[in-house]
């Protein structure tokens, strides 16, 4: 893993770790620093209710209390990390390095704000379909949104009835 912080040469001690985004922002170069603070920008406005926090020692945000994304900067690159929506979006990040839940790019040529704010989007689809599945709920034709049965969400999300346990003598 690259630290963003290393150890400064000779000595055995580390920075402390950054609080907040501008503390992680602050020591790295003016092109990296740029770069990130575009994509900071870009996710603010796809996810204006989305709080600021440092997770892993990297930038993130958060939603709801859950994780949307993070960003960070390595030696020779910056990274964002939407999480599994890359995997959706292949064709559309062909230009840049990607690996599972990761898009690398160089701080000379950031993602493009547009592409940023559809992937952010695409993150916060995903989080509330998940939390919608977990929570049992779905949409009825004709009213919002109800809670089923424990037996129907055990039914929906294994393909299954929930079936009575038996036990043998």
């Amino acid at each position: 893993m690259t630290h963003c912080f290393p150890a400064v040469q000779g000595t055995h001690a580390m920075p402390s770790k950054p609080r907040t985004i501008d503390e992680y922002l602050a020591p790295l170069s003016h092109e990296k620093r740029a770069a990130l603070e575009k994509l900071r920008r870009a996710i603010r406005a796809a996810a204006p209710k989305a709080e600021e926090c440092i997770s892993y020692q990297v930038p993130a945000f958060r939603l709801g209390g859950k994780f949307l994304v993070a960003f960070g900067a390595g030696v020779n690159h910056c990274a964002f990390y939407p999480g599994a929506v890359v995997d959706a979006h292949k064709h559309e990040l062909e230009d840049y390095d990607t690996s599972k839940g990761t898009i690398r790019f160089r701080p000379d040529n950031p993602l493009p704000t547009a592409l940023v704010r559809k992937l952010v989007k695409a993150r916060i689809a995903r989080i509330a379909a998940k939390r919608a599945l977990v929570l049992g709920r779905h949409e009825t034709r004709n009213g919002p949104q109800h809670k089923r049965r424990a037996s129907d969400r055990r039914q929906s999300i294994h393909g299954t009835a929930a079936r009575p346990v038996v036990r043998r003598r």
